[in-house]
Order: C-alpha cells, then structure tokens, then sequence
C-alpha cells in the first residue's frame, strides 16, 4: 500500500461498490455459494447477512494488519496467508453466533457458512482494498458496501428464481440454464448505473 491514497469520497466509494462496482456481478468473485444457496430466499438473506458482516470486519482488520504489521516488518510475501486466516478466524467466531442464536439457519447454510471462509469475493475485497491503496475510512466503507451488493444480488436472484420456478421455462434452460442468463441480466442492469457512480 504505498503511495498517495485515492481521492475518492467514502460515501461515493460505498454506493458504487454496491451497484456499479458490485462484487459480485462485475467481478463475478463468490459464486459458487451465489448460485447454490440463491434457491431459498430466506438462506440467501441468511447467507448474506453472514458475507456483509465477515466482509466489513474482515477488511477493517486486514487494514490494520497490512498497515501495522504487515509494511512495517516488509511482511508482503505472508499477505494472502495472514488475510485467509483473518477470514477464517472471523467466519469460525461467526458460525459459532448463529448456531446459538438460530439452529434453524445454521442447518439451512449447512457447509456454505464454514465456506465463507474461501468465498473469493472477501479475500477479492480484502486484495482491492490493499492494491487501490484505500485508507481505514474508506476500506471499511469499501467492504460494508461490497457485503451489501453482495447480499442485495443473492436475494434478487432467489426471488427471481423463485418466480421462474412457475415459469413455462423452455425444458433445456430449466434449472442451471436460466439461472445463468439470470445473472447476465442482472449483471447488465448493474452495470446500467456506471455513468452515475465508478470507482474503477
């Protein structure tokens, strides 16, 4: 993270990680959990509940870490190691919150909520956040509003499904098929805000 840090307003860098620069549908990091779980709508509002807390604490920490420990002792080569095991730490914190405050949500993430661990769309903001040099502000903002786009885009595509379920889908695109021009769709309609807001 050397260099000057990007002029860019907080609040700016928040909304645009959340339409424009959304995560998900423009870099297309996490969606193996993305597809799997967005049957339900209820586990992908669970689901994305989890990814919005892990993502902004897991960024605020990791931009401690990078600034405090990592650039002053010349740690660059532990980078990836030390942000995985961050991720991991929280997620392991969190999974152990939800099965005491909801069993039930719990058994419905099953393996996805120990997998959040390996979600690339976290380490993707944890690595973004260090490569565009953001400050503490800004990364926390920056993580908050990818969490956000990220949940946002998991619960619009498990009402959609849950819509084309009854829909007279052609045989060969049923499941799978339209889920995936789907998310294209969506991902156009995202992008559609780019001449409002853009970080990138």
């Amino acid at each position: 993270m050397t260099g000057l840090i990007p002029n860019i307003n907080p609040l700016i860098l928040f909304f645009a990680s959340i339409l424009t620069s959304n995560i998900l549908l423009t870099n297309f990091l996490g969606m193996c959990s993305f597809i799997s779980i967005s049957k339900d709508l209820k586990s992908s509002n669970g689901l994305g509940v989890a990814v919005t807390l892990v993502m902004t604490v897991t960024t605020a920490l990791n931009w401690l870490i990078e600034k405090y420990i990592i650039q002053p002792l010349d740690l660059g080569y532990l980078r990836y190691i030390v942000y995985i095991i961050v991720i991991a730490a929280v997620v392991q914190v969190l999974e152990m919150i939800i099965d005491r405050v909801s069993p039930t949500l719990y058994m419905v993430l099953g393996i996805f909520l120990p997998l959040i661990t390996v979600n690339c769309a976290i380490l993707g903001v944890a690595l973004f956040m260090q490569l565009r040099n953001y400050s503490f502000i800004q990364s926390v903002f920056f993580g908050l509003g990818s969490g956000i786009g990220w949940w946002l885009a998991i619960v619009l595509l498990a009402a959609i499904r849950k819509k084309t379920d009854n829909a007279p889908v052609p045989a060969p695109l049923k499941g799978v098929g339209i889920t995936l021009i789907t998310i294209g769709i969506m991902a156009m309609a995202f992008i559609g805000f780019a001449g409002m807001i853009n970080v990138q």
